[in-house]
């Protein structure tokens, strides 16, 4: 175990800040069990974070390479695994293991979660190779909103490379950012191409305004979502 700042790494391993088993809190598989892989480190700084604690350079990181974390996901016996951070495509093994992981088991249900700043060309690249690697492969992407203070970090053309099974999440802190949210979903086509949801930061939004407002511009084919083990741990900061 070492730090993100005193580590040099390994070649083909993630620096995972913690692994744990606990139900999905959000995303297409709200309420299932999944083998979090949390990554640490990030290169955002959004103002409500609630993991900043893993994005710190002094904090504790194993190393684990893609046969390492095979193991620990056969040891979690669940049927989906969520690689988050942290951002996790900061790390140039994250392929590798995502890509180990899909040819492990073809039941396997595989998320990654990104925050939008990082190109996805490569992540996009893996479900060409089902034929090889069978697992499933979904992508949550953020789209920083301007609450976040990282609006001007997105990097649009990922847009395009989402598919129809695939999440942009929009977290949402006031009624500007719903705006923004509604302009950058209707210029990108979004609501018709993948999923949409609208998730609003704990103490800052209150979520039947975001439901108002779905009502207000008839945004069907968004969903709310809220943050399920923000509500069932509500106190507790990691291992959820």
């Amino acid at each position: 175990m070492t730090t993100l700042s005193t580590a040099s790494g390994r070649a083909g391993a993630l620096p995972l800040a913690e692994h744990f088993t606990s139900i999905n809190g959000e995303g297409p598989r709200a309420g299932q069990l999944s083998c979090f892989l949390r990554v640490g480190g990030c290169n955002l700084s959004c103002g409500y974070c609630d993991t900043a604690w893993a994005n710190e350079d002094d904090v504790a990181a194993e190393w684990l390479d893609s046969d390492e974390i095979v193991a620990l996901v056969d040891e979690a016996r669940t049927r989906c695994v969520t690689l988050t951070g942290g951002e996790p495509l900061l790390q140039p093994a994250a392929g590798e293991v995502l890509y180990a992981l899909l040819g492990h088991d073809p039941g396997l249900f595989v998320e990654v979660e990104t925050n939008g700043s990082v190109p996805l060309e490569a992540v996009a690249a893996l479900r060409r190779v089902t034929d090889k690697a069978p697992g499933t492969l979904r992508i949550t992407m953020d789209y920083k909103m301007p609450s976040s203070g990282m609006f001007d970090q997105m990097v649009v053309g990922n847009l395009n490379l989402l598919d129809a099974d695939d999440v942009v999440k929009f977290v949402v802190g006031d009624v500007e950012d719903l705006s923004c949210m509604l302009d950058v979903a209707t210029r990108h086509d979004l609501f018709r191409r993948c999923n949409v949801y609208l998730s609003p930061v704990t103490g800052m939004m209150d979520p039947a305004l975001v439901v108002d407002f779905m009502k207000e511009h008839h945004l069907a084919d968004a969903r709310l979502q809220l943050q399920l083990h923000r509500i069932v741990w509500p106190e507790e900061a990691r291992g959820v």
